[in-house]
């Protein structure tokens, strides 16, 4: 069988510890042997970052907004525990955040579903998507603590010397401070690709704040969002019969739990982190989630929704087998492999990412799956535990046998 041929690259970005070597074996298995695979590499391990002073990760986003499409692999953000482990020369920052931030990307997180896992709450029946605005809000946060008694106030500064000045509170002990900031064209940017990613997926648009009670910092998203849909959007939701709607986050989370799926939800950054996470373990794990990073002008950036698998990392370096779930990466590699396809209009590249997620759904519906999902399985279900190759091996074997039909 020929190898199905690429025009344009994809930017590969290579990642750390158990998922690295994942990434490895996906590759070695289930994409070179079919595929005249073309990437443009980098390594955003730890300690090429490291090496570099984090120059990768930021030349790794330049050409992801060069190529078009990106597919990454799990990546270590270091904490102080894994400063000493990796001797680094400070605490860099995280691979994701700074590749989101310069892509001004909204993040869609969606569970991958099989017949043989339900998700616990029973009256789901389809995919959950969320969208997080990846740019922000606690994560760009400025934060002190506080050592005693004192005034804490917010100071804003205009350019033309006009000013804003407003007492936080005056502690009367020690406490801790937090300010945090967005910017209008960042919630633009995410306004625009929620109600696009609705308009290429055919599904409703939820949105979620708690603008009654940050009546300035929520409510600028609330609005912008309505402003940005009356002006560019209505007229094409209502035709393709979708709907675009807003509620409060507390009001969001109860009619979640009460629908039956099929939405996107989108959520402000630190809503979205947990909201994904509650979504993915509900529906059955953060190895069954699909990741993509998509920016305001088409550009996309796919990975694993989970980190890099440490504990499994460590049972590998001592010679142990694994079990852990490759699903996660193999959807991430699909993913950009489908959407390189579409972009260039190479038909079989497009086939093939269909049928390998196909030949991952037939391996788990077979109950040949990992030890993580063993325990999630309905009754009724026979399943046989294997390791990540044995996974890996007999996807390429249904793989195989539908390439070659």
């Amino acid at each position: 069988m020929d190898k199905i041929q690429m025009k344009t690259p994809l930017v590969e970005m290579d990642g750390d510890e158990m998922t690295r070597i994942i990434w490895k074996m996906i590759k070695d298995e289930l994409l070179l042997p079919f595929i005249d695979l073309k990437t443009v590499y980098f390594d955003l391990g730890l300690p090429e970052r490291e090496r570099t002073k984090d120059q990768v990760t930021i030349d790794s986003a330049k050409a992801n907004i060069e190529y078009g499409v990106a597919v990454k692999c799990a990546t270590i953000t270091p904490n102080r525990q894994r400063v000493e482990e990796y001797n680094l020369s400070e605490m860099w920052k995280s691979p994701n955040g700074t590749i989101r931030a310069m892509l001004d990307g909204t993040v869609f997180r969606a569970p991958i579903l099989i017949d043989s896992i339900r998700p616990v709450v029973r009256n789901w029946k389809k995919p959950i998507t969320i969208a997080r605005h990846a740019y922000g809000d606690v994560y760009k946060a400025t934060e002190y603590r506080v050592p005693g008694p004192g005034k804490a106030e917010l100071l804003f500064t205009g350019e033309d010397g006009t000013s804003f000045r407003q007492t936080v509170y005056d502690f009367e002990c020690p406490g801790v401070l937090q300010s945090q900031f967005n910017k209008d064209s960042s919630i633009r940017s995410f306004a625009h690709a929620c109600f696009r990613f609705a308009i290429d997926t055919r599904q409703d648009l939820w949105f979620a704040t708690k603008d009654t009670i940050s009546k300035q910092y929520d409510q600028t998203f609330k609005l912008i969002f309505e402003e940005i849909y009356e002006k560019d959007y209505r007229a094409k939701f209502e035709e393709l019969g979708i709907t675009y709607f807003y509620t409060l986050i507390d009001d969001a989370v109860a009619r979640v739990i009460r629908s039956e799926g099929g939405y996107i939800w989108a959520c402000k950054n630190y809503d979205g982190d947990v909201m994904s996470d509650m979504v993915s373990t509900a529906f059955g794990s953060l190895a069954m989630m699909t990741s993509v990073l998509v920016s305001p002008d088409g550009k996309f950036e796919y990975e694993a929704a989970h980190g890099t698998v440490t504990r499994h990392y460590y049972r590998y370096l001592k010679g142990e087998e694994t079990s852990t779930n490759p699903m996660a990466t193999i959807y991430a590699w699909s993913g950009a492999l489908r959407k390189r396809g579409e972009l260039d209009g190479l038909s079989d590249l497009v086939r093939f990412a269909d049928l390998l997620e196909r030949a991952c759904i037939d391996t788990l519906d077979a109950g040949i799956m990992t030890r993580d999902l063993v325990g999630l399985v309905s009754e009724g279900y026979t399943v046989t535990p294997v390791n990540t190759r044995q996974f890996i091996a007999a996807v390429r074997e249904r793989l195989a046998a539908v390439l070659s039909a």
